[in-house]
């Protein structure tokens, strides 16, 4: 849960995160900064009591209780070590793996590490290596509408506004929110990339960030982004690979399967919260945002975001489109080989998706056709499409499509 004075957010992660901690003896927690990993693992560890132990790996005193690491860990056998901020101590994982091991062979199989994490690329690449079959991964992501939503359409405005990082959401006005988030930015741009590896110029990865805001949704071409910039091709694509190995922006791909068809290649872009997209942009309200040519995709990419973020993991997320204009906004492959199509669409009077819509679901032979909306009604618009309320839509694995 997060809290914040008397506010309490429950978080949908906990329970997922326990089932985990019960089957896997390391449990990554990854996400960006100020999302909520410390406050979710803390809220656990004082429920374990005296069974839990936090370090901080930011603190050189928490940082210091690990010179011997082997023989920490030896001393809080029965222990759930919490390790935050792992990227600071990135040589534990050869330590974790090793620990593991003998603790399996005294028959010790799950909840003895719970790892926080920024999601860097160095921190997967460095776990993946060598824990695998040892460690499971949960993302915890900004609020998503079911963790906020009170049947109260302006909680709802609020999160697409603000975003769902929960000092933003919580805070106290508009203007303290966008402060919050201007911060935010500013931070990831001075402290925390450069702490995580990549040098490059803060001035420039935030004039990156900033076309991307504008090109919300967009195909990603790197040749005009680079042109911009004063870079090279290859340059901007590592200033994507940057953002998206921290989370804070979604490549979502196209579905590329063997059809004789033209097929978009390129992936959709995202920045993944809407409040940073608008700080980004200097919208600063509501009232600007919908006078704002950035209104629909920005609504577009709000609701991609809750239904992706909601999915089951086994459920792959696509876009479609073909050179002749068919077109699909996000393609779910659920598990059992259910297929779904969904169009998003701002407009609650008239929410009837495009001929293209209908030509790339004939395309891919899905079995089921939603266009969500911002509405409060679920009906039918044809035959074989349903038109369903966003906050109906934007439920926990989504079961109103398999």
């Amino acid at each position: 849960m997060w809290h914040n004075c008397k506010v309490i957010v429950p978080r949908l992660a906990t329970n997922r995160l326990r089932r985990a901690l019960e089957a896997f003896p390391a449990v990554a927690l990854l996400g960006p900064r100020q999302v909520g990993k410390t406050t979710l693992a803390t809220m656990l560890a004082g429920q374990e009591g005296d069974r839990a132990r936090y370090l901080d790996l930011e603190l050189p005193s928490d940082r210091a209780k690990l010179a011997d690491p082997e023989l920490y860990f030896a001393g809080h056998e029965d222990k759930l070590v919490i390790l935050d901020e792992i990227h600071r101590s990135p040589d534990i994982f050869q330590v974790l793996r090793g620990v593991i091991d003998r603790r399996r062979r005294k028959g010790i199989k799950a909840g003895e590490f719970l790892i926080l994490g920024s999601a860097s690329m160095d921190l997967l690449q460095q776990s993946a290596e060598t824990l695998a079959g040892r460690i499971a991964y949960l993302e915890l992501t900004p609020f998503v509408v079911p963790e906020v939503v009170k049947h109260d359409p302006l909680v709802v405005e609020r999160l697409w506004v603000r975003g769902g990082f929960p000092d933003s959401f919580l805070a106290t006005s508009d203007t303290a929110s966008l402060e919050w988030r201007q911060a935010f930015i500013q931070t990831y741009l001075d402290r925390d990339i450069p702490m995580l590896g990549p040098r490059i110029p803060a001035e420039t990865l935030h004039r990156f960030w900033q076309m991307l805001a504008h090109a919300q949704g967009q195909l990603f071409h790197a040749a005009p982004l680079a042109a911009g910039l004063g870079v090279s091709g290859h340059t901007v694509a590592r200033y994507l690979d940057v953002l998206a190995d921290l989370l804070l922006v979604r490549r979502l791909q196209p579905w590329a399967g063997n059809l004789k068809k033209r097929l978009v290649r390129s992936p959709k872009v995202y920045v993944r919260d809407s409040g940073l997209v608008h700080t980004l942009l200097g919208i600063r309200d509501h009232e600007e945002l919908l006078g704002h040519p950035i209104v629909g995709p920005s609504w577009e990419g709000f609701v991609l975001e809750n239904l992706v973020s909601l999915a089951s993991p086994r459920t792959k997320a696509w876009f479609y489109r073909t050179s002749a204009g068919a077109e699909i906004d996000l393609l779910l492959d659920f598990a059992a080989g259910h297929r779904h199509a969904v169009e998003i669409k701002r407009s609650v009077s008239d929410p009837r998706p495009s001929k293209g819509f209908h030509l790339a679901c004939d395309d891919l032979k899905v079995q089921g056709r939603w266009v969500v909306y911002p509405g409060r009604e679920r009906f039918r618009l044809d035959a074989r499409t349903q038109a369903i309320p966003f906050t109906a839509a934007a439920q926990p694995n989504l079961p109103w499509a398999p």
